[in-house]
């Protein structure tokens, strides 16, 4: 395992349904903060939170996808987001990892936003993923799968858990507690990374895209402003603080999907 991990979070005003314009934004921060190991971007970034899948979707061969890749290369980096995705005839909320090599690998959204609707327009992701990278484990997951600690539980000693989100200011109690929340009980790094700005819907997002210790004290925060966080997580400290309080092996024994 790498002894550090360079991580960059993006948070910027999303441009509703402009994916074009999102892809420009995303260049114009990418290009001023190089050096990164791994660089993660927001909930659909390229849309902003819609329940109109039919009007923006790409699929895997699409131009932002391709956008993902060329710029991984780019960055000698992994790029992180989720897109709206049309896949064998069904929507889906999916977090794309693009490596440098020129490989993706992909999470679908497991819990999604009944209160909004998006049961309706999209189809739920069924299995978990865990990438490597240079020997550091991370889970992807998405918005409100934040919600739901089972679904969350560090069974695979997952090292940074990311979860990318359109999070609205008037529920941001809840966001910045649950984030601190998992990052205590599953004693890893966690990253949010929310969008900020005000959607065509007229929701409100306070932005708060943060890095969270393994004891929850945030060491990184955007507050509500565009811009990126640049975070060194070191492994060394991780691993110290887990053999000094080994409270993951007291874990309850159960099977997740």
């Amino acid at each position: 395992m790498k002894e550090n991990l360079q991580v960059s979070l993006l948070q910027w005003d999303l441009s509703w349904h402009n994916a074009g314009k999102n892809r420009d934004k995303a260049d114009s921060l990418l290009d001023a903060n190089p050096g990164a190991e791994l660089y993660i971007l927001p909930e659909m970034f390229t849309t902003g939170f819609t329940m109109q899948p039919d009007k923006v979707y790409e699929t895997m061969e699409g131009p932002s996808v391709a956008w993902m890749k060329a710029r991984a290369k780019n960055l000698e980096a992994v790029l992180m987001g989720s897109l709206v995705i049309k896949d064998e005839d069904r929507y889906f909320n999916r977090v794309i990892c693009a490596l440098p090599s020129g490989e993706l690998i992909h999470y679908d959204k497991r819990h999604l936003f009944s209160y909004a609707g998006e049961d309706k327009h999209y189809s739920p992701g069924k299995k978990q993923l865990h990438l490597e990278l240079h020997g550091w484990k991370i889970k992807p997951l998405v918005c409100y799968d934040l919600r739901f600690p089972v679904w969350n539980r560090n069974t695979e000693e997952a090292h940074l858990m990311v979860f990318v989100a359109n999070w609205p200011q008037r529920r941001s109690n809840a966001w910045n507690s649950l984030l601190k929340a998992r990052a205590i009980e599953n004693q890893c790094y966690v990253a949010g990374v929310n969008r900020c700005g005000v959607d065509d819907n007229k929701i409100d997002y306070q932005g708060d895209t943060q890095m969270i210790d393994y004891v929850g004290e945030v060491i990184a925060t955007l507050l509500d402003r565009e811009g990126v966080a640049n975070i060194r997580l070191e492994a060394a400290d991780l691993k110290n603080f887990r053999q000094r309080y080994p409270f993951l092996k007291d874990r309850d024994e159960f099977r997740i999907l």
